[in-house]
């Protein structure tokens, strides 16, 4: 999708730099993408300290199940 939006050369810069990216809509794709995934991320921490998901077991039974069981 095409969008056209007003941000400062300066800005664009740093974006590019600090991306990696030569071309500006690369940068500003990988920028958004980013910020997205981040927001996601922390929607989902917020959920799992707020209780959303049951999880039947500690973290030290996990971590137990996790070791196999030469390692227990």
């Amino acid at each position: 999708m095409r969008v056209s939006v007003e941000i400062d050369e300066s800005t664009l810069n740093d974006l590019r730099r600090l991306t990696g990216e030569e071309k500006m809509s690369p940068a500003i794709r990988r920028a958004v993408t980013e910020f997205v995934r981040r927001q996601r991320v922390r929607e989902f921490g917020r959920l799992l300290r707020e209780g959303a998901f049951d999880y039947p077991l500690t973290n030290d039974e996990i971590e137990s199940e996790d070791r196999g069981p030469d390692e227990k």
